[in-house]
């Protein structure tokens, strides 16, 4: 809490600097209109209790225009370069122009993602196994199949490293929408996406004597000996309605997306690996042409004037057609991303306190519940600022599982190779389980400026340890819808 006060203090100190003093005209609610270029470098200061604490810095340029759309703006660009102490790393740059197309909006993004320790829990929900502080350790003098596990819990045992890897993203986005014809707040939507995924065991020193839930799926051939890494491209389509009142802090109106992504594998290679039936090296390629349908809607409704906001967001993600690598399944392909990561249900952007990127399948839907009270409105160095709570509740599940069936079978594959006490206790692939819904609870605090900068501090926490124990604190930039 105390980086999250001292953001905020930057924020006041470094906004009165560099904003463009254009007078104090007001609207009819009292509110400063802002007009022309409005300047926000911030130093980034925040933390996740996923990722660990982060730093580094961001700049926000707006452009008013003559004010008069405000809060609306001509455009906006936003460029950060961050770090995370758990090894997380975050170079991009987004843009909305909202004066390029007519009766449009044209969005950009580009950003490289470093994760040295990328959270991994498996496919299919609670179908994968989940031992907290789960330790495997190798035996350096056996097979490399050999393993001793062991629970960390003693003074002196190592951190586990099991569910995680190292992953690379890059990512590159540009979507628009334009009104269709007369009609008001229906749009349609195009859009292309590149992303390249570089995907690798666990590369910290400290883990380096551990096997990881990773390894095993690699070993069994969950995750094929193609999907180490790959690129997909997507080409977008989609229906949009849009009547919410303000973009980053609405208080009435409906959203709703309809977005069908046709990934092509455009970029074809060959991968030596082993084929388990023959015991042979094979050439293995297989082509990730897909189809997907995402479909998200907003609702916020007004309860007490602009004070009081209960709003919700249901949204689900389906694979139509074709085959998808698990790298591409755990994206979210949705038109315009509001925030940084677009991962898999669980974390920051989906499921607050649930163990991040835990719910992973071919098909998967969500629950986002808010209750948003603007507890204060004051002006402070010629800005118009808002102090708001947001009491939450995040629901979700598998609803397409991914490869259940050869996840069922993958321990027989490798148990040949393993030493271990209890099988039951130790079946690291699958649980045996049926997928359920993943919930979790949760308050935050906003700090909001121009109804188009927002920092938000949230904490959650899961209702099934099987999610995630004990209480996860988010503390970055903006509301998750």
């Amino acid at each position: 809490m105390k980086k999250f006060f001292i953001t905020l203090c930057v924020i006041f100190l470094t906004t009165g600097l560099v904003a463009q003093d254009n007078g104090k005209t007001l609207n009819e609610k009292g509110e400063i209109i802002k007009k022309g270029w409005n300047f926000g470098p911030l130093p980034v200061v925040g933390y996740n209790s996923d990722l660990g604490f982060q730093y580094g810095a961001c700049v926000d340029i707006f452009n008013y225009g003559d004010g008069s759309k405000y809060p609306g703006y001509d455009f906006k660009i936003n460029v950060e370069v961050s770090t995370y102490t758990k090894g997380s790393s975050i170079f991009r740059s987004y843009s909305y122009w909202n004066n390029v197309i007519p009766k449009g909006v044209l969005f950009a993004d580009f950003g490289y993602f470093i994760d040295k320790k990328f959270d991994f829990y498996g496919f299919n929900g609670y179908a994968s196994p989940y031992y907290k502080d789960l330790a495997v350790n190798i035996d350096r003098e056996a097979n490399y199949y050999d393993f001793s596990p062991g629970i960390v819990s003693e003074p002196g045992m190592k951190e586990s490293g099991f569910y995680a890897m190292d992953r690379r993203q890059f990512r590159a986005v540009i979507s628009m929408q334009q009104q269709i014809g007369n009609v008001k707040n229906l749009y349609y939507g195009l859009g292309l996406a590149y992303y390249n995924y570089d995907n690798n065991r666990l590369n910290i020193k400290k883990y380096e004597d551990q096997y990881t839930l990773y390894d095993f799926y690699i070993m069994s051939g969950l995750i094929r000996p193609d999907e180490s890494d790959g690129n997909v491209t997507e080409f977008k389509a989609g229906i949009i309605y849009d009547s919410k009142d303000f973009v980053n802090d609405p208080t009435r109106g409906i959203y709703f997306e309809a977005t069908f992504a046709v990934a092509s594998d455009l970029i074809k290679r060959t991968v030596d690996g082993l084929d388990k039936s023959t015991g042979k090296i094979v050439n293995n390629r297989n082509y990730y042409d897909h189809l997907t349908f995402t479909g998200v809607f907003h609702h916020y409704i007004p309860i007490v004037g602009d004070k009081l906001t209960f709003c919700y967001r249901l949204g689900a993600q389906n694979v139509l057609a074709g085959d998808i690598p698990f790298y591409a399944m755990m994206n979210t392909n949705l038109m315009f991303y509001k925030k940084i990561y677009t991962e898999a249900y669980g974390g920051s952007t989906t499921g607050r306190g649930i163990k991040r990127n835990s719910v992973i399948g071919q098909g998967v839907a969500w629950m986002n519940v808010e209750l948003r009270w603007r507890i204060a409105n004051f002006k402070f160095i010629n800005q118009n600022w808002c102090v708001a709570l947001n009491p939450m509740f995040d629901a979700g599940m598998v609803t397409q599982s991914f490869r259940l069936e050869e996840q069922k079978a993958a321990m027989d594959l490798i148990k040949e190779h393993l030493s271990y006490e209890t099988e039951e206790e130790y079946n690291l692939l699958y649980s045996g389980k049926s997928e359920g819904l993943h919930t979790s609870a949760g308050c935050g605090l906003k700090l909001i400026m121009n109804k188009n900068f927002v920092v938000s501090a949230e904490f959650a926490k899961a209702l099934n340890k099987l999610d995630g124990e004990g209480m996860r604190a988010y503390i970055g930039f903006n509301y998750i819808f």
